[in-house]
């Protein structure tokens, strides 16, 4: 992590690494105030931690139910809950909350569990949106559809379960970080200033069939 702080500190942007447990009030408070401190204000939040599941309904546990909708939930309603005091501070602000296509509509090969997750993520945002609009404060998802990162190398060494994701995919292949970072660096500028409580999709057309 460090040499990532260092390489964007050499481009010449300013970042600062602190270390986060989304599913921590007092974590977020901490990180938060950081921030602040460093910066001066917080007018954009991006709710990017998440991890998947693949569990069968019949083998899903409640530890792992909990764990799925700890982090892929709970954490984005402790990290907006924090960060609007804040932006009402700064007269505004965007948040930007990581769903996913399985926020749509229901999959055989993912978790009942991670498509709650990412439901709750959907409606929640709606909430954020129609509830701080007033003071300013945009509140906007993004749904990815399979993104090549960590969560899907399992997939590595895997030529069948690889090609079974791409022919889901219109555009006939998956897509990678950039894809999503670029629809993130939209809805957190003022280019978007018109636009809150909406959905972006970013799946290579998955959806559309």
């Amino acid at each position: 992590m460090a040499v990532r702080v260092e390489a964007i500190n050499d481009l010449g942007g300013e970042c600062l690494y602190v270390h986060l447990d989304v599913k921590s009030e007092e974590s977020w408070a901490s990180a938060i105030s950081e921030t602040v401190n460093r910066f001066g204000k917080l007018d954009i939040l991006v709710n990017n931690a998440g991890v998947a599941s693949f569990f069968m309904l019949e083998e899903l546990s409640v530890n792992e139910w909990d764990r799925v909708m700890d982090i892929n939930a709970k954490g984005v309603f402790l990290g907006t809950k924090a960060a609007i005091p804040e932006m009402r501070k700064a007269g505004g602000g965007s948040i930007v909350n990581i769903s996913s296509i399985s926020g749509f509509t229901g999959q055989s090969y993912v978790s009942a569990a991670y498509n709650a997750s990412k439901g709750a993520v959907r409606i929640f945002t709606k909430s954020t949106a129609i509830q701080y609009a007033s003071e300013s404060i945009r509140a906007n998802s993004i749904h990815p559809g399979p993104i090549d990162t960590p969560m899907t190398a399992f997939r590595e060494g895997d030529p069948a379960a690889i090609a079974a994701s791409i022919a889901r995919i219109p555009l006939g292949r998956s897509g990678v970080p950039d894809d999503v970072a670029y629809g993130v660096l939209y809805l957190a500028s003022d280019e978007s200033s018109f636009v809150t409580g909406s959905e972006l999709v970013i799946d290579g057309g998955y959806l559309a069939q």
